[in-house]
């Protein structure tokens, strides 16, 4: 499995990019508020100096006149680093007192709303560097002169830019702390979360290899509960297949034991007569003995090959095969021996059955099903070799079939009805590991004509 990486430094990355791009947002957002409020301090700075100058204002010979306080421009000597311009015009538009060609407010521009005041603010440039200029109307009414007069005072935007960046940047410093803090909290939070998980990585670290008892009783976090079923589960399943491997060595290995030494005793036997005949005797015993163990060897293996082909089609190895055209090769190889000891053998498969699974085995489980219903069946009988759609596979015969209270029993290793039987007891549990291995459900039915039924199931393909 390829490793991705620290949960707690993803999860941290990740928080550090989220947090980041609100950071950004928040970042922009405050200088924006920060600007709109260096704006608005410093536009009501410039309504009281236009005001302050508009109160200066006087008629003299018929002519108006500006009396410009010193207060009227000291208010930013004391918080601003920029230049400050004024300019009064009377109400014909001519220069009356302060910088020529301060530049007009652009069409358009409205009236502020926000002072009770004949007042209009916008931005210009003059003298090559940006302003922030106030135009205020001031009504003239004196006995020579009526009119408005215009009062613009102008101011560069540094000091506002640096207003902005001061409140930006006291802004930015809270922000970072709480991001530091929020990251510190979350590293904090992560790792005693992840204590349990620990613990129950020290607890399986800690185990031999032969112990596989379900996880202890930690207490995790509901999200990682499943996680320690599924683990509890896998080890169950994988303690099974070790007992099943287990039993199946211990009754394997006394299954060939007395066969062995029955066939040894009897070849010693044998070697000590002197009479041909019961040499040949002794030779006949020993070539049917022989026989007896080559099947009991080949159907052991057929279980160990069972594992592997288990394996191969949970790792999607199984192919899709035509239950049909599988039952009729293999009646065509069995026709013969069934031929021979006077059995009628007959398939039925009218509609195609597909299924996914892997062949060899699928081969074994109707050769071990055939087999076992061809030695049941008396000469003369019928065992009939049936397809149904839309995957289901029966073999069926009219033999002495199997009592309902031992039908359970049959699939069990090594078990056989009658101890005098020359069989291993084998047939049948192959079938059911063969099933178990493609998930088919396997049954028995008393058949239609007497003796037995055999029902397999598969999930169609």
């Amino acid at each position: 499995m390829r490793e991705a990486g620290s949960l707690r430094g993803r999860l941290l990355r990740r928080l550090a990019l989220m947090l980041g791009g609100l950071l950004l947002i928040a970042s922009l957002s405050s200088y924006w508020n920060a600007r709109e409020a260096a704006d608005t301090a410093y536009d009501r700075t410039l309504l009281a100096s236009a005001r302050a100058i508009a109160d200066g204002l006087y008629e003299n010979d018929g002519r108006l006149k500006a009396d410009v306080p010193y207060v009227a421009l000291d208010v930013f000597a004391y918080d601003s680093a920029g230049r400050i311009f004024y300019q009064v015009n009377d109400p014909d538009g001519k220069l009356v007192s302060g910088y020529e060609h301060l530049p007009p407010p652009p069409p358009g521009t409205q009236r502020t709303d926000d002072y009770p005041a004949l007042a209009r603010f916008y931005d210009a440039e003059y003298e090559g560097v940006g302003v922030r200029v106030v135009s205020l109307l001031q009504p003239v009414s004196e006995p020579r002169l009526n009119g408005i007069a215009e009062i613009r005072v102008a101011e560069t935007e540094s000091a506002r830019e640096r207003l902005a960046r001061g409140l930006l940047v006291d802004s930015l410093w809270r922000l970072v702390l709480l991001v530091v803090a929020a990251l510190v909290l979350v590293w904090l939070a992560v790792s005693a979360s992840l204590q349990p998980l620990n613990k129950l990585r020290l607890a399986v670290e800690e185990r031999e290899a032969d112990d596989l008892r379900p996880l202890p009783e930690v207490a995790v976090q509901r999200e990682l509960r499943p996680l320690v079923d599924a683990l509890n589960q896998f080890t169950e399943r994988l303690r099974g297949l070790f007992q099943r491997q287990a039993d199946f060595i211990a009754d394997a290995s006394h299954e060939l034991r007395t066969p062995l030494a029955a066939l040894k005793a009897r070849v010693e036997l044998g070697l000590r007569e002197q009479d041909p005949a019961i040499w040949r005797s002794t030779l006949e015993e020993a070539a049917q003995n022989t026989d007896r163990l080559t099947h009991l060897a080949n159907q052991l293996l057929s279980l160990a090959r069972i594992e592997s082909g288990a394996r191969a089609i949970a790792e999607g190895g199984a192919e899709r095969i035509e239950l049909g055209q599988l039952a009729r090769e293999l009646g065509m190889a069995l026709a013969p021996l069934a031929h021979a000891r006077g059995i009628a053998l007959a398939l039925e498969a009218e509609d195609q059955a597909w299924v996914m699974g892997e062949p060899t085995l699928l081969n074994e489980l109707l050769c071990n099903l055939v087999d076992n219903a061809l030695a049941h069946t008396p000469k003369g009988g019928n065992v009939i070799l049936r397809v149904c759609s839309p995957a289901v596979l029966e073999v069926e015969d009219d033999g002495s079939g199997i009592p309902p209270e031992e039908r359970d029993k049959v699939f069990q290793r090594f078990y056989r009805r009658n101890v005098q039987s020359r069989g291993a007891g084998l047939g049948l549990a192959i079938v059911g590991e063969i099933c178990r291995a493609h998930q088919a459900e396997i049954s028995l039915h008393d058949g239609d004509v007497g003796g037995l039924k055999v029902r397999v199931s598969f999930p169609p393909a």
